[in-house]
């Protein structure tokens, strides 16, 4: 195989959704190299990176091949596992290793020379930041509810109390939440002036006016190509119970494309996953964009095109 073609994808072992596309590559004989770095550094993958005046070499060496880093010519950071360090060491040696890993592994991989990335562990991690998506969203035309992120209980107690078509908390960052052991997911909300109490001042917390939607609607964009789902629910959060959502593909009108086009310049993403509430009226409001947003639940259509969209990009290369 031609190294200067290859394409690297990081994720997991157990990554179905990547493998949709692993198999439109394979389709096309383009070289593939799958490496879980928080996993297999420690399971006898080797990763090299040598830095001189004028020069910058690299080798990956796998079970299988070795790879020159310096002539992949995409990477897809897909769901790579935490750099959590080798299970086998104490909680300090592993802590230790773990975070080296990802400073030094992390470095080069995100560091390849010419690469195209979709999207790149830096661009991504910028871009989750909700105040970051949500000022780019207003500055590229979208429709953004009335927002406050505030740790004061004043502040969020007046902004509830402003709201007469009501108020949802939404949580700045998917957390892992354990009730009484047990994983629990914090879901988008109706939240009442009652119910704000002095505990706010511990974080910020981010209020937005709830929004009199009809339907939402999801634009998966990966560069210039855009599919959308319209989203029906009986739920205010969609993602809370999805065996009772029902998707169906629909067109993205051209102002909401532009903006689309324009907010993925703005934070230097390929890929991006839109969420809109839609009212009857048929105004779009942006809730928020993920930069690296499961996309496998959709219509089968839909699926099948963002997995054509996300190769052909990996394929083609950095632009020239």
């Amino acid at each position: 195989m031609d190294d200067r073609r290859s394409v690297l994808v990081l994720t997991n072992p157990y990554d179905v959704t990547a493998d949709m596309v692993l198999r439109i590559l394979a389709d096309r004989r383009v070289p593939v190299v799958r490496l879980d770095p928080g996993a297999d550094l420690y399971a006898g993958v080797s990763l090299t990176a040598t830095y001189r005046t004028g020069e910058q070499r690299g080798t990956l060496r796998t079970a299988s091949r070795e790879l020159d880093t310096t002539g992949i010519q995409s990477v897809w950071v897909r769901r790579p596992s935490p750099y959590e360090g080798p299970p086998r060491l104490s909680d300090q040696d592993r802590r230790f290793a773990g975070e080296q890993t990802l400073w030094g592994a992390g470095g080069i991989l995100a560091s390849l020379p010419d690469a195209h990335y979709v999207n790149h562990p830096w661009n991504n991690r910028a871009a989750e930041f909700k105040p970051s998506q949500l000022s780019t969203a207003r500055l590229c035309g979208f429709l953004v509810p009335n927002t406050v992120i505030t740790n004061d209980p004043e502040e969020a107690r007046e902004f509830v109390a402003s709201r007469h078509g009501g108020v949802v908390y939404k949580p700045l960052w998917n957390t892992p939440y354990r009730v009484e052991g047990q994983p629990h997911s914090v879901w988008v909300r109706e939240v009442h002036g009652s119910e704000i109490t002095d505990a706010v001042s511990v974080c910020p917390h981010m209020f937005q006016a709830k929004v009199d939607k009809a339907f939402d609607v999801r634009v998966t964009a990966v560069g210039d190509r855009l599919v959308g789902v319209r989203i029906d629910s009986p739920d205010l959060d969609w993602r809370r119970r999805q065996d009772l959502m029902t998707c169906t593909p629909v067109d993205v009108p051209e102002p909401v494309a532009r903006a689309v086009t324009d907010y993925l310049a703005g934070l230097r993403l390929t890929y991006g996953a839109f969420d809109f509430a839609v009212t009857t009226a048929g105004d779009r409001y942006f809730l928020e964009c993920n930069p690296n947003r499961q996309w496998a639940w959709q219509p089968a259509q839909t699926i099948a095109a963002i997995a054509r969209a996300i190769a052909d990009q990996l394929e083609k290369g950095p632009d020239t």
